[in-house]
């Protein structure tokens, strides 16, 4: 294993989904596609895939925390971008701060604030 690589959110529209994550992680994609969009936000990739059959109710299993310094400030823009709260920012120890919304396509996306972790 040499670590993570890609996140991938499935969206029912993937034109108002690229111009939302666009905004939402100040990036634009490298990579844009009708059948994928692509994002290097910190070396790492967030994909966007257009779903077969599009739906905002999609099941929790795994989420993906990106990293933030300001984890209050980026949850509550992200909020008044559209997003839903789904986990307000809590402490889970020692400085450790996470968060999660779901997006105007239904995905879960976690928020961390985790000043022990280095690349």
């Amino acid at each position: 294993m040499l670590g993570l690589r890609t996140t991938i959110y499935k969206v029912g529209d993937i034109q108002k989904a690229t111009e939302w994550y666009s905004k939402a992680f100040e990036t634009p994609p490298y990579f844009n596609e009708p059948y994928y969009v692509g994002f290097n936000i910190g070396g790492y990739e967030l994909g966007l895939q257009p779903e077969e059959n599009p739906t905002t109710d999609k099941i929790e299993s795994v989420v993906s925390y990106w990293g933030v310094e300001k984890i209050e400030e980026v949850f509550d823009r992200l909020i008044q971008m559209g997003a839903t709260a789904h986990e307000k920012p809590y402490n889970v120890g020692g400085e450790l701060m996470t968060a999660t919304v779901k997006d105007p396509f239904g995905n879960i996306i976690g928020l961390i604030y985790n000043p022990y972790f280095k690349i």
